[in-house]
């Protein structure tokens, strides 16, 4: 699940879940502005900006939960 940051990490700019915003394969996040000033480059990794995927809402728990558990990522009870 992408990790839906809150600010440009270049100026600061607070970023809502539905705002135009750019991200690399990293989730490195910036608003339009500065990724245009970075001609959609990611100054972290070099890889190309593109846009992120906005969302309505927080995710519900138990998706999260489906999602952590499907990915191997915990949040299941321990087999004995």
């Amino acid at each position: 699940m992408l990790k839906m940051k809150r600010t440009c990490q270049r100026c600061e700019t607070a970023l809502g879940w539905r705002d135009a915003t750019r991200i690399c394969s990293f989730e490195c996040t910036f608003c339009p502005d500065c990724a245009a000033a970075m001609d959609q480059v990611c100054p972290n990794c070099a890889g190309q900006l593109v846009p992120r995927p906005t969302r309505e809402r927080a995710p519900l728990p138990v998706a999260a939960g489906l999602i952590r558990r499907r990915l191997g990522l915990g949040g299941h009870k321990a087999q004995r």
